[in-house]
């Protein structure tokens, strides 16, 4: 299993925000967002509600499981 998310998708509709921007709106650094939007890294409870309070959504509309 994987983690998928939507966060290059959130970012292009909040103003094709760059991974910077995010990055410091939440507090961690550029290659971490960049990380998580490739799957790479999976964030923290706590990261990962930062980012889905930030888009004003809910964490299962950002992040969510793959199946292989």
């Amino acid at each position: 299993m994987k983690l998928g998310n939507t966060i290059r998708r959130c970012r292009f509709d909040n103003n094709e925000m760059s991974q910077e921007d995010l990055a410091n709106a939440v507090g961690v650094t550029r290659q971490t967002i960049h990380s998580i939007e490739k799957g790479k890294f999976i964030p923290s409870a706590l990261l990962a509600l930062k980012i889905a309070g930030f888009f004003n959504k809910r964490v299962d509309e950002i992040f969510f499981i793959i199946d292989d």
